[in-house]
């Protein structure tokens, strides 16, 4: 089975030695997005809904690169710096899906890359 890097300058580019997503048959696999700005590299400095909603942005922006969209999402991950951030953040990705939604995981972490509040990573499939 071929591996095929998903790019986007719509996107944050890598900042580390990874693809921004990889495409595995059906499969695409997004790296984890922070709120970071894609035309300049730096951290939105907004409250949590804020980075939330460039986090969403930024991976709407890979899925479509992938040609996917939302409601092939089949599972999301989000890591949360403070889980007192859950319902905002989860106002704001309530926006962006609909049933059936996806499963999700969410995890309390200690610190996130560029001292982000939330991060996300997904996982969708693409029917033949």
């Amino acid at each position: 089975m071929t591996i095929t890097a998903i790019e986007s300058s719509q996107a944050p580019q890598a900042i580390g030695p990874y693809s921004q997503g990889v495409r595995v048959g059906p499969w695409v696999y997004l790296s984890g997005q922070i709120a970071l700005d894609p035309e300049h590299g730096s951290l939105c400095q907004g409250d949590v809904e804020e980075q939330m909603q460039r986090v969403m942005e930024n991976v709407g922006a890979l899925l479509a690169a992938a040609g996917a969209n939302w409601q092939q999402v089949v599972k999301s991950t989000l890591y949360l710096v403070d889980m007192a951030d859950f319902a905002r953040v989860n106002a704001v990705y309530a926006r962006y899906l609909s049933p059936p939604y996806p499963a999700r995981s969410t995890v309390g972490v200690a610190a996130l890359p560029k001292g982000a509040r939330v991060e996300m990573d997904v996982v969708a499939w693409l029917p033949a």
